[in-house]
């Protein structure tokens, strides 16, 4: 047996390397600490899927409870199948509502336009004013300008003038017609050469004055 001692040293000696701490590394235990990197980084979320309800902060409501979710102003009530949500009908926000709040489920108008506008101007509701001198003009309480008009009458003369705010134009110089090229006035026979005479038609102004032509010698009425 003697000469088989040293052999069996020799193996025993191998396996003690074999198995020593010092000689085994990381990478002999790639499973366990692909398991512990696992555990370590992996956060578990409750579920909350039939016990209550969670807003857009990550704030959890009870079912049958009410609240106010972060996208909305309307508030939902908490369900087994999750929240169910307000969707009402809201009214119409007047056109000229100058200040709308949006604090509710609806937006609402806090103040509505009390003026009109005209022509780059402003005026007070029922105010009265003349943009020009043919306009009368009011500021209703819709917010809406109504003017009216004026009607001129036609004047009675050919070469009317507007006068500085004045919607209508006048004759400054009273009735009358052409004769020819000529301007006469109305209600009287005018001369308006030697051998003519004329006189404008009574309140047809905008006709030709019926003129009367004698015959005449070389310029002079034959006698």
């Amino acid at each position: 047996m003697g000469p088989f001692l040293p052999a069996i040293c020799v193996v025993l000696l191998a396996l003690n390397a074999a198995v020593s701490p010092a000689s085994v590394g990381p990478e002999d235990y790639p499973v366990a600490e692909e398991a512990e990197r696992t555990a370590n980084n992996d956060i578990i979320f409750d579920d909350y899927r039939g016990k209550g309800c969670v807003d857009d902060s990550g704030f959890v409501y009870k079912i049958g409870e009410r609240f106010f979710p972060g996208h909305s102003n309307c508030p939902c009530v908490c369900t087994e199948d999750g929240p169910v949500c307000d969707q009402p009908e809201c009214p119409k926000i007047h056109p000229k509502c100058t200040k709308v709040e949006h604090n509710g489920c609806c937006p609402e108008c806090k103040e509505v336009k009390n003026f009109c506008e005209y022509r780059g101007k402003t005026y007070k509701i029922l105010e009265e004013f003349k943009p020009s001198p043919c306009e009368w003009c009011r500021c209703e309480p819709n917010n809406e300008v109504h003017c009216v008009v004026a009607d001129c009458a036609v004047p009675e003369c050919v070469n009317p003038v507007y006068e500085p705010e004045q919607c209508c134009p006048i004759c400054k110089n009273g009735p009358n017609c052409f004769a020819g090229t000529t301007i006469i006035p109305a209600g009287i026979e005018v001369k308006v050469d030697d051998c003519t005479i004329c006189r404008c038609h009574s309140g047809d102004w905008w006709k030709p004055a019926q003129c009367l032509r004698r015959e005449c010698l070389n310029g002079q009425p034959s006698s």
